[in-house]
Parts: structure tokens; C-alpha cells; sequence
């Protein structure tokens, strides 16, 4: 199984790497167009922000090879946010894969470090993983909940903790960063 990380100058790509060798998995790291479309699995994680990330994207031709991917692709972080419609966050048309939006989280409790409780959990991504564990995250900017939330959490506000919809997934938070829970989620979207 060919597993690809997708480069597109956001941070923590070799973290999703180390977590992924973990697990047995030996990761192509690239914004290679031939290497994107022959992986089986396809992570676009995502540290930095909305503006630059789109650009590069654009820049790269890669927001229109990510739009019409067949097989498994989870978001991490600015990963998912990126697969929204737009993005408060530089004022940001993105990837429109779901029809939502990322806003600025309410202003005095940003940005939200820390291990939170996800719930309401559904979806795959979520085999064998209890309600009301602890992951990490790492944020700004959240997707309101909405018909494609597959989890939720708090932080002041009830926001998307992953989102899901035909062969796209999201995560808020970090699984690379969330020990075993994030790894049995990493594994979970390995073995869809």
C-alpha cells in the first residue's frame, strides 16, 4: 500500500511521517502530481496558514488534483480546514470539498493548545475508540459544526473535531501528537 503525505510548505509533515512508521507504514513525502495520483492513501497534513497554504497549492496545480481524488484522503489541522469552501484566515477561498466555513474562534482563548475531549464521534475514523477521549490540538480558526461533523469537542464553543463526507476525511486535531488514541485513528484511516 502506497501511503502519501502531501508537501505543500506546511509544518509537522514529518511528524504524520514518524507517527505513520509507528504504525508499520514507510510514507512518500511529496507534491509530486504522479506520485499523489498512484498513492492509495493520502494525508494533507497542515501547521501554517490558510492564505499560503491555498497559494501554494494553486501554484503547484495540486487544488485541482486534490478535488478529484478517488481514494482515502484525511486532512490534519489547517489540512482539513483547507478542504472547506473558505477560510476566515487570510480571507481564503479554499478547496470547497465540503460546503463550510472555517471562522476565527472567539477572541481572548486563541489560539487553543491542549488536550481536549472529542464526542459524538461517528464514521470509521472512530472504530474502537471511546467517547469522550482525549486529543491534541493546536488552533486558531475551527469549522462550526454542521451535517458532516463526524466528532465534536469544546473549547468556549462546540466546533468540528473531524468532519467527513464520500472518500474525504478531517481532523481538527493532531493524531500524530495524540499517543495511542491518535495512532489507533491513524491506523482506523489506513485500513479503510
Amino acid at each position: 500500500m502506497k501511503v502519501v503525505v502531501i508537501e505543500y510548505n506546511a509544518g509537522n509533515t514529518c511528524s504524520v511521517a514518524f507517527a505513520l512508521n509507528r504504525l508499520g507504514i514507510d510514507p512518500v513525502i511529496s507534491s509530486d502530481v504522479d506520485e499523489i495520483l498512484s498513492a492509495d492513501k493520502l494525508i494533507l497534513p497542515g501547521v501554517g496558514s490558510a492564505g499560503s497554504a491555498m497559494q501554494y497549492l494553486k501554484d503547484k496545480s495540486l487544488d485541482k488534483v486534490i478535488r478529484d481524488i478517488k481514494n482515502p484522503l484525511l486532512g490534519i489541522c489547517l489540512g482539513m480546514q483547507l478542504l472547506c469552501n473558505y477560510s476566515e484566515e487570510d480571507d481564503t477561498a479554499c478547496l470547497g470539498l465540503f460546503d463550510t466555513k472555517v471562522k476565527k474562534m472567539q477572541k481572548g482563548r486563541v489560539p487553543h493548545i491542549g488536550w481536549n475531549q472529542v464526542y459524538d464521534l461517528k464514521g470509521p475514523l472512530f472504530d474502537k475508540i471511546s467517547e469522550g477521549r482525549y486529543m491534541y490540538f493546536v488552533h486558531s480558526y475551527s469549522v462550526q459544526v454542521n451535517s458532516f461533523a463526524a466528532a465534536v469537542s469544546d473549547h468556549i464553543e462546540t466546533f468540528s473535531a473531524a468532519i467527513q463526507k464520500n472518500n474525504f476525511y478531517g481532523v481538527q486535531f493532531h493524531p500524530e501528537k495524540s499517543g495511542d488514541d491518535g495512532l489507533a485513528l491513524l491506523n482506523n484511516f489506513i485500513s479503510l
